[in-house]
């Protein structure tokens, strides 16, 4: 039994060697290297900066929007309300500032003369530092005001397509509540893995090809090399390396189109250079 063992494990150590001197001399002597992976892209979910009730969706499901378009906007009439209230508020007080500077420039002049008491001056530049600082409180508050009207307003981080539509016109929705969901036209990268020894024909910046099932071709490069090995996730079309410990990479497609959607998978083809000798990382 015990033979049939020591023999059963030559054989699986013949195997993996074989496999992966087979893997090295493809690379070197066909000089490239065919990756499996998935299209990966960033997604943001929108929100509110503020809380009200929700006047507009200006787009739908799968509509493409532009960096700074506006997707959605809550009722602007109580923001409005509180800017024209603070707006009164802060001119009555900078007429009691400008008031209370008089008094005192005036009493400045009268104490120096005896016309007026030294208490009578001191009441004057505390009005005067009083009524300054309530002025200075409503100018910021008025452009608080002017903050929050703008947040009525949700503009597009960047370019991308409406993945869902999560509310609609009526909702009161809090601050930070999704609205939409934003997937973002860039950056766009490949998610793939490769295992250690064809790790040292790679390096970050080496131009790639991406090829999809339908035939869509797509030019980037490597972006990120994973420092840690890991198992190959379930979803890597390869049987060969399930249970091998490989490297993830990042690949970045330089010229993404709507040809590329989230999770499809891509062949990544690595063509060899001069820059790499087998030793880059």
């Amino acid at each position: 039994m015990k033979k049939i063992l020591t023999a059963i494990f030559v054989l699986i150590v013949a195997a993996g060697a074989y496999y992966f001197y087979n893997r090295i001399k493809t690379v070197e002597d066909e000089g490239s290297l065919t990756l499996y992976g998935n299209v990966d892209i960033r997604d943001v979910a929108l929100g509110f900066r503020v809380s009200g009730r929700i006047a507009k969706m200006h787009f739908e499901e799968g509509d493409r929007v532009k960096i700074n378009d506006i997707v959605a906007t809550l009722d602007k009439k109580p923001f409005l309300d509180d800017l024209a209230l603070t707006q009164a508020e802060l001119d009555e007080a900078r007429a009691a500032a400008t008031n209370a500077l008089r008094i005192y420039n005036r009493r400045v002049e009268l104490v120096k003369t005896g016309a007026v008491s030294q208490g009578q001056y001191e009441d004057a530049l505390a009005n005067k530092n009083a009524t300054m600082a309530r002025k200075v409180r409503a100018e910021a508050r008025l452009d608080l005001i002017k903050t929050r009207l703008d947040d009525t307003d949700i503009h597009a981080p960047a370019d991308g397509i409406i993945l869902t539509r999560v509310r609609e016109p009526g909702a009161i929705v809090s601050i930070g509540a999704n609205v939409y969901t934003l997937a973002l036209s860039k950056p766009l990268w490949v998610r793939t893995y490769i295992d250690e020894p064809a790790l040292g024909y790679i390096y970050p910046g080496q131009p790639v090809t991406i090829r999809t099932d339908s035939g869509g071709e797509y030019k980037g490069q490597i972006g990120f090399i994973s420092p840690q090995a890991e198992f190959t996730p379930k979803n890597v079309e390869t049987t060969q390396l399930r249970t091998d410990l490989v490297y993830r990479l990042r690949v970045i497609v330089n010229n993404p189109d709507r040809g590329l959607r989230q999770g499809m998978p891509v062949t990544v083809n690595i063509e060899q250079d001069k820059k790499s000798d087998g030793n880059d990382v």
